[in-house]
């Protein structure tokens, strides 16, 4: 029978069910019981009911070797595309939870004096998921790296205390780490150590003080009929954009060009806005792309199916006709 940490099973022999917590070798694991105890079983006394492993299907799920002792950490991995530094392109950076908890996390990345998050989600026991895929270039803008991660299980847990990490990553940071080789990755990688004590108990739990309830009688209601103020509006403005795809717009001299020039020119522009649309987190952005033969539309169309994180639907008929393409990033 083969089991995965994190399956519910229920004891062939006795009455009583728990999840499996660890494996022990290839033929017994560790069921953590409702109370949060540990108990040996042999997996052929086991029954699976169903598992709470998988929380993100676009999520890897971390092969189990049960001749391997896992020590329950979270890491922040960057893997480069080659082992030869001269030969890189790209890196990858992972959240890889080789842990028995589920992961509330966000990813951010410190720009200027504010941090902008990149990515948030939920990841499952013994995931990793990918964050970005950058070049160097990115690692000398954004330097510093801020994972905050919430744990918890579907059953009974232990308490564990919330993690804020600040990672430096920078290309001399990459030069002068030692990469390491991992049977989840295909090539050496470098990793960065976010946590690594699950056992020790930390008392979590905190008595509210009279100088808590003094704060609360201090805070005011919240009026949600409020109107929004002139500031928000502004803010919420800002993250907001137009683009105009008109070649006119783009060169200076478009008449020498081909229509196939003009075509790239035009899609050169609307991925570089979109991808500085979706790394600024902003909210919406309109491409105005013009009626003509609907060939430049269509293109647009066609890559926004295969960008995910986005919807899109026609502009404002009122304010561009049929002639824009307004995409909301989620």
């Amino acid at each position: 029978m083969k089991l995965r940490i994190g399956d519910k099973v229920r004891f062939l022999n006795e009455t009583g069910e728990g999840m499996v917590s660890r494996i022990k070798d290839k033929l017994s694991v560790f069921v953590e019981m409702p109370d949060g105890f540990e108990i040996p079983y042999l997996a052929a006394q086991l029954v699976p009911i169903h598992t709470e492993l998988i929380i993100d299907k676009d999520a890897d799920n971390i092969e189990l070797n049960p001749e391997i002792h896992f020590n329950d950490a979270i890491y922040l991995i960057i893997e480069p595309d080659h082992e030869l530094p001269t030969l890189i392109n790209d890196y990858k950076i992972y959240l890889f939870n080789s842990s028995s908890f589920n992961i509330l996390f966000s990813y951010s990345i410190k720009d200027e004096e504010y941090f902008q998050t990149l990515k948030h989600g939920e990841l499952g026991a013994y995931q990793k998921i990918l964050l970005k895929q950058v070049k160097i270039q990115f690692f000398k803008d954004y330097s510093y790296h801020k994972i905050e991660c919430l744990f918890y299980k579907n059953t009974h847990f232990k308490a564990q205390l919330p993690i804020v990490e600040i990672v430096n990553v920078s290309p001399k940071t990459l030069a002068e780490s030692k990469a390491i080789r991992h049977d989840e990755f295909k090539l050496p990688v470098f990793g960065f150590l976010l946590k690594d004590e699950f056992l020790t108990q930390t008392n979590v739990e905190q008595d509210i003080s009279l100088i808590d309830i003094a704060r609360l009688k201090t805070v005011k209601e919240f009026n949600t009929k409020s109107k929004v103020s002139k500031s928000n509006k502004e803010y919420l403005k800002s993250l907001e954009k137009e683009v105009d795809l008109h070649i006119t717009e783009l060169v200076d001299k478009p008449e020498g060009l081909s229509n196939f020039d003009m075509l790239n020119i035009q899609l050169e522009k609307f991925e570089n806005e979109l991808d500085e649309a979706i790394f600024k987190n902003m909210k919406k952005i309109t491409f105005i792309h013009g009626v003509g033969n609907g060939r430049l539309k269509q293109e647009i169309i066609t890559r926004l199916k295969q960008t995910k994180g986005v919807t899109y639907q026609d502009g404002s008929y009122k304010d561009y006709g049929f002639g824009a393409t307004q995409v909301n990033i989620l």
